[in-house]
């Protein structure tokens, strides 16, 4: 996989000298400056607690970034990033008409893939609104598609039983206000004015909405954007509504991007990323991850605590490119065995292992073979006393043996009986903890 990728703030802070020392570093997530970094994460609220139970059992949820750059099919930044005149970007929005019943298959997907939330966008920095609004003429009810797709949405996430998130990015290339906000308090006044009242009609036309996902707080800070009026508007309109952190207050979770990243103090966080290496449409990029990537991710963000939102990025017509189809009907036949292991997992402590990765629930460890390295395999240093082990996919018993230093599991079968990644059940008498400390200063060794 490529290694040099850039994220929303990348792009934003990004000059042509720093891309370039991206490039050559191979590290497009270098340390943002004081003044765009989060701020320092505090214990959740007991109201927080309340809100997002739900979202803390859910676990995995489904991006879906699609605009008017999934028409033209270049990624979601090819407006900025490739110079596109307003009056040559503008024609998009009468060409742009996805195909009846687009949601619907987008919400069977992510329902068939185990997801339990989604998260559409209802404007992305191109200014365009996926839904109907009487501020702006630039939206899907008045321009090609000539009827509401986020009301589509929002039917279809909810007739397969999904939890309900709305997308909206503060920074907008289209409005004449979008970057003169930044040095004319009057442009300023208007676009605050402008954006709240978007964020009104999307909180008030709907129903219940379960996730309000900001983006982009460019060019304006917490006190330009009005945040706190802001997020105040937000929670009298949607008192159990769950908010991320990217209007530059801290919100209820924060949003590794493209990477995975733990908070600590009980904070909530939720790694976004990518099936391939674009968020919106790009017709030419075939770097999709494989099944087994995600599930790894997926794994590795409910171990610590964290949700895995994973982005799909619809054509122009609404359909979800085939191989995403594949790889997330994948991962769903994947979670019809394993997801327990997965939804009703806590914080796990151990980590160490070169083929497999873990997750547990109470005293039961679950051990996810992604290298599957033939009849044996072993967990090194668990502290816990191991009652039982079993293969997760058919329940099967397995024979183990335990000294102070590993659990060694025997006679598994050469080929691994689970794809792409085979769960062993390890039930054990405490919580499962592991010290490989241990095992390197006490194990003997060779004339000793």
């Amino acid at each position: 996989m490529n290694s040099f990728k850039v994220s929303r703030r990348d792009m934003l802070l990004g000059t042509g000298a720093s891309l370039a020392s991206l490039a050559v570093s191979g590290n497009a997530q270098s340390p943002a400056p004081a003044a765009e970094r989060d701020p320092i994460p505090v214990a959740p609220t007991a109201d927080q607690i309340r809100r997002m139970e739900w979202w803390h059992a859910a676990k995995f949820g489904m991006f879906i970034h699609f605009g008017l750059y999934s028409q033209y099919g270049r990624h979601e930044w090819a407006m900025e990033t490739q110079a596109i005149p307003i009056t040559e970007y503008i024609p998009l929005a009468r060409q742009f008409n996805p195909k009846p019943g687009f949601a619907r298959a987008w919400a069977k997907l992510a329902k068939a893939a185990g997801m339990k939330y989604m998260v559409m966008t209802t404007k992305h920095h191109e200014g365009f609104c996926n839904f109907d609004t009487r501020l702006t003429d630039y939206c899907a009810t008045k321009q090609g598609p000539k009827r509401d797709l986020v009301r589509e949405y929002v039917d279809a996430a909810r007739a397969e039983g999904l939890h309900v998130g709305f997308y909206y990015s503060l920074m907008d290339w289209h409005h004449p206000d979008g970057a003169r906000c930044a040095t004319d308090e009057e442009a300023r006044k208007r676009f605050v004015e402008y954006t709240h009242g978007l964020i009104r009609e999307l909180l008030t036309n709907y129903g219940k909405i379960d996730i309000l996902w900001y983006d982009v707080s460019s060019p304006l800070d917490a006190k330009g954007w009005e945040s706190e009026r802001m997020n105040k508007m937000v929670f009298e309109l949607q008192p159990d509504i769950i908010v991320n952190n990217r209007n530059k207050l801290q919100g209820d979770f924060s949003t590794p991007e493209q990477k995975i990243v733990a908070e600590t103090n009980g904070r909530a966080w939720e790694s976004c990323m990518t099936l391939n290496d674009s968020w919106g449409f790009q017709r030419a990029d075939d770097n999709w991850k494989t099944s087994k990537t995600v599930i790894r991710n997926l794994i590795t963000c409910v171990r610590d605590g964290g949700n895995y939102l994973l982005n799909v990025g619809p054509r122009g017509d609404g359909s979800i490119p085939e191989e995403s189809v594949r790889v997330l009907t994948e991962v769903g036949h994947w979670m019809d065995a394993n997801g327990d292991s997965i939804y009703k997992s806590d914080l796990c402590q151990p980590r160490r292992a070169n083929y497999a990765s873990f997750t547990r629930t109470g005293n039961t460890l679950y051990m996810h073979v992604h290298f599957w390295p033939g009849e044996d395999v072993a967990i090194s240093g668990l502290m816990a006393k191991v009652k039982s082990a079993h293969l997760l996919k058919n329940k099967q018993q397995v024979k183990f043996s335990q000294d102070p230093y590993r659990v060694h599991i025997t006679g598994l079968p050469a080929q691994a009986p689970d794809s792409p990644i085979t769960t062993i059940v390890l039930e054990c008498d405490s919580e499962p903890k592991q010290d490989t400390n241990f095992v390197r200063n006490n194990k003997p060794r060779a004339g000793v």
